[in-house]
């Protein structure tokens, strides 16, 4: 138990370490414009029918539990438009996405970079004189933190738009009483309660997908055992990183 507290903490180090590189060598040219761009590809485009259908159906199901929840109360399906609205803008939509991109996106290059790990590809970029952290690492948490807030915009209107097709069709609400129920009460700060969140989210995704990576030893199997720990860890974090970062953005007003 000693020991394992210990090397939670020395990986704690490790990977805030790493971060820093990280951001350093942002900085630096030449900048991977093209293996950015690829990136940005791969986890934000290729992640969008997935995240859009997950968040599609979470907003008609929250659309349907409120507004017969509603009408077992109050015999009306009242301010449905309104808790679909918000509970997808400032939490469900980030936590949603990052968990989605989690699977998807992590696992993908945490096995990809802990293979060039264990068959010796990153030595020899060392040895050619190519930067790894530079040319593996920064262009995917660039990626991450700039789709994954993009993929969350998406998943906001798309949610909203499932609940807007739930109430209209299904619970029979006007149109144009839905629409009022989700944006009147709706302020820019609740937007960007949401947004910074997933960018937070995103960063988690980017640097311990990476790390649990290059942190690998061994072989396939090894592998498979970095690739787990990631997900698990980035989902981990997420959740309990998901409620201070809420507290702290209601401290601040943002929300």
């Amino acid at each position: 138990m000693r020991n394992k507290f210990i090397n939670s903490i020395i990986g704690i180090g490790k990977g805030t370490l790493l971060l820093y590189r990280v951001i350093i060598y942002i900085f630096k040219i030449p900048f991977e414009t093209k293996n950015t761009l690829y990136q940005m590809i791969e986890i934000g485009f290729k992640s969008l029918p997935i995240t859009s259908l997950t968040s599609l159906f979470t907003g008609m199901v929250l659309a349907l539990q409120s507004g017969y929840s509603a009408i077992s109360i109050f015999n009306e399906p009242l301010y449905v438009g309104t808790i679909v609205a918000f509970s997808l803008i400032k939490e469900l939509s980030p936590v949603l996405t990052a968990t989605i991109i989690t699977g998807r996106v992590g696992a993908a290059i945490t096995a990809e970079i802990a293979t060039m790990k264990i068959t010796e590809q990153i030595d020899a970029l060392y040895t050619l004189g190519t930067n790894p952290i530079k040319y593996l690492i920064v262009p995917r948490f660039l990626a991450c933190v700039s789709m994954v807030p993009v993929l969350t915009v998406f998943s906001n209107a798309i949610g909203i738009i499932g609940g807007f097709l739930v109430g209209t069709l299904n619970l029979e609400i006007p149109s144009t009483i839905y629409l009022s129920d989700s944006f009147d009460f709706l302020r820019i700060n609740d937007f960007f309660h949401g947004l910074i969140k997933s960018i937070f989210f995103g960063g988690l995704i980017g640097i311990v997908s990476c790390y649990k990576g290059f942190e690998c030893r061994g072989g396939a199997e090894d592998v498979g055992k970095a690739t787990t720990s990631a997900v698990v860890t980035i989902l981990v974090l997420i959740l309990v990183s998901d409620y201070f970062l809420s507290a702290l953005l209601v401290a601040l007003g943002i929300g």
